[in-house]
């Protein structure tokens, strides 16, 4: 039986990458977007041609409404989602003096109150039909902590307590909850570092290199087939070593 997934953040990076894997195993699957419109719908466009099913659709996940309006678009298209990937995130450098209380709420409305948005949106009929699969997009930062970058390692450790809570909560109801942690992964948020900070990134990293989008595909993949039927409230960390 196909699935449906609805993939946040579906657009650019990580997420389309995530979005790409998932149809391939054979998910239909609902790409969220906020801006860019253009690339989720060519995405969309794409799959389509290679015979999978997928639909762009615009969805703020800091607003509940706007999300939940997103979610149930996909679901009269595909049917009820049962793959729910939380990958919509937003990160910046700033020193924790300068971080204003409209900056940390903005960073939090994006990281957890999307996931929080997002898995109560999809959660009742999982709980009816007893499965289902969440997977919510950390950060190492999120388990080591980030110097200038207080708001989103809060935000992603966060999201970590969220997924190891939430999956005991869930497991009597047959619903797997976990999380994949990534490393530096070269996509369009970290190429703004600049080349000479991705280089020293890149040697720390005991592999020497840093990740790729579809490395993290693959780890959310995973959680999401069912190799990992009895597996639940893990963190699956794949930054090639950079946190050992």
């Amino acid at each position: 039986m196909k699935k449906t997934a609805f993939v946040t953040g579906g657009s650019r990076g990580i997420g389309r990458a995530i979005v790409r894997r998932l149809a391939a195993e054979g998910c239909a699957v609902g790409i969220d977007y906020l801006q860019a419109r253009e690339q989720a719908e060519a995405l969309a466009a794409e799959l389509r041609v290679q015979g999978h099913e997928a639909l762009a659709v615009r969805g703020d996940v800091s607003d509940r409404g706007a999300v939940t309006a997103a979610i149930r678009l996909v679901e009269a298209e595909f049917g009820p989602v049962e793959v729910l990937v939380n990958n919509a995130g937003i990160a910046e450098q700033r020193q924790f003096q300068d971080i204003s209380q409209d900056f940390w709420r903005h960073i939090f409305g994006v990281n957890v109150d999307g996931a929080y948005h997002t898995i109560q949106a999809v959660l009742p009929h999982m709980l009816h039909e007893k499965r289902g699969c969440i997977v919510n997009i950390s950060s190492i930062w999120g388990q080591r902590g980030a110097s200038c970058e207080t708001a989103y390692s809060a935000s992603k450790a966060a999201l970590i307590g969220l997924t190891r809570s939430l999956a005991m909560e869930l497991a009597p109801s047959g619903i797997r909850v976990n999380c994949v942690a990534p490393g530096v992964i070269r996509t369009d948020m970290v190429e703004v570092l600049g080349e000479e900070t991705l280089s020293d990134l890149a040697r720390e990293t005991p592999m020497g290199r840093l990740g790729t989008p579809e490395e993290i595909a693959a780890a959310v993949a995973f959680f999401a087939g069912e190799g990992a039927s009895f597996v639940t409230g893990q963190v699956l960390t794949a930054d090639g070593g950079f946190i050992l």
